[in-house]
């Protein structure tokens, strides 16, 4: 199953803000210096299931495999609400003695229209309100597209949109993290395209309840990153990895297994811990290829390539 997402797990192909620290009781008795590393890995639900699939492991399931598998942080999507309503995830999350690192997500403010843009706030103060009963004190946003071709119209949107919705994450005790994506992801995904932007916006907003999410997929690339990671040493609140397949298979779901690809992780994370951050690592891998393995044995495979990157 190598091909494309490049998840063999054979040997030639291995190359502060959310617990203080990490580590929730998943993570104790974890033997040799993995362990340490191991206290801080969450996993991303959209790792070990497709947002859009039909079947498949729910929420519940993945609880329980993070368990069996020592993994000892999880991040749901609000898709999954669907299925596992999210007071039963939180009870079921605290029963297996993991913590949760985010909810995804929240955001994609622009819109054409004042009332798709007024939509789009009261989403995200639903969202809000899942976060602090799924028992996660971050929402992270993906900050939403260009719309009708206006970037910085669209910018100034997604400004507004979380100004209108923060003073209700205070109230709520759930932090909001701007997390940037990769350029190419700029016409539907998001307008907010680098840390350093990121940054930015969440000075000019000045609340203590806005801050960024670091993807490293998403800012690998970036020659401001160092700099930008330092820059956002008071207010980081997420941490993702992954790794940068050459050739890249999908530009959204073809993102690598740790060591498969190009990606300095050890650097980057490096420089977010020298920046202040020691909070959970967070798993977040959209990959054609993981998403046939059975649960478990992806799952595994994740704590295994983590373990050996050494980050």
């Amino acid at each position: 199953m190598a091909d494309g997402g490049r998840v063999d797990s054979s040997a030639e192909n291995r190359g502060r803000h959310n617990g203080e620290g990490g580590g929730g009781e998943g993570g104790e008795g974890v033997e040799g210096g993995g362990g340490q590393r191991l206290a801080r890995l969450s996993l991303n639900t959209a790792t070990v299931r497709p947002l859009d699939a039909v079947g498949g492991p729910d929420l519940i399931a993945m609880v329980d495999a993070c368990a069996g598998a020592g993994v000892p942080w999880i991040a749901p999507w609000r898709q999954q609400f669907a299925e596992v309503p999210v007071a039963a995830a939180a009870r079921a999350i605290r029963d297996a003695g993991l913590r949760v690192s985010s909810l995804c997500r929240g955001g994609f403010f622009p819109a054409a229209t004042a009332a798709a843009r007024q939509a789009s706030i009261e989403d995200n103060v639903r969202a809000i309100d899942e976060a602090a009963e799924l028992g996660t004190d971050v929402l992270v946003l993906v900050c939403g597209g260009v719309v009708d071709k206006d970037i910085k119209g669209s910018r100034q949107m997604v400004e507004d949109g979380i100004a209108a919705v923060w003073p209700h994450a205070a109230e709520r005790g759930a932090r909001l993290g701007i997390e940037p994506l990769h350029p190419m992801f700029a016409a539907d995904r998001s307008v907010i395209a680098t840390l350093g932007e990121a940054n930015l916006l969440v000075k000019r907003l000045g609340s203590p309840w806005v801050g960024a999410v670091i993807d490293v997929y998403h800012v690998w690339w970036d020659p401001g990153v160092d700099a930008a990671i330092a820059a956002a040493s008071a207010h980081t609140l997420g941490f993702h990895v992954n790794d940068w397949i050459v050739p890249l298979p999908n530009i959204l779901a073809g993102r690598g297994v740790m060591g498969d690809g190009d990606i300095d992780l050890r650097r980057l994370r490096t420089a977010g811990d020298a920046a202040g951050y020691s909070g959970s690592l967070e798993d977040e891998i959209f990959n054609q290829a993981l998403w046939e393995r059975p649960l478990e044995e992806a799952i595994a495979l994740e704590r295994e390539r983590y373990q050996a990157s050494d980050m």
